[in-house]
């Protein structure tokens, strides 16, 4: 006899109606044809992934900042090389009179 495999989101659904606890595991187990056992242990994995979710988003968003601040101070250097690289130009014999900045 062949296993049933499920999806992802067919299991997060039916965890998640566990949880909620508006119905007994017994009940949604009849409901969606599968076994009250296999129903606990996706509440289970459910419940113990949820912190990694909030985790990960936090992780994500520190590499997001940590990029722009790298781009920033990259374009921060190129500007003030630039600025330098004017500065010196417009000191060259030849420019009429001494800028400064």
């Amino acid at each position: 006899m062949m296993r049933k495999r499920y999806d992802a989101s067919f299991k997060a659904k039916i965890a998640l109606e566990v949880v909620k606890s508006l119905k007994t595991v017994n009940e949604i187990a009849t409901e969606a044809g599968v076994h009250p056992s296999v129903i606990t242990k996706w509440k289970r994995q459910l419940l113990e992934g949820l912190p990694q979710i909030f985790a990960n988003n936090h992780k994500h968003k520190d590499g997001e900042t940590e990029n722009l601040l790298a781009n920033l101070y990259q374009k921060i250097g190129q500007l003030e090389v630039e600025l330098d690289w004017l500065k010196k130009k417009s000191l060259l014999p030849g420019n009429r009179e001494k800028r400064t900045y």
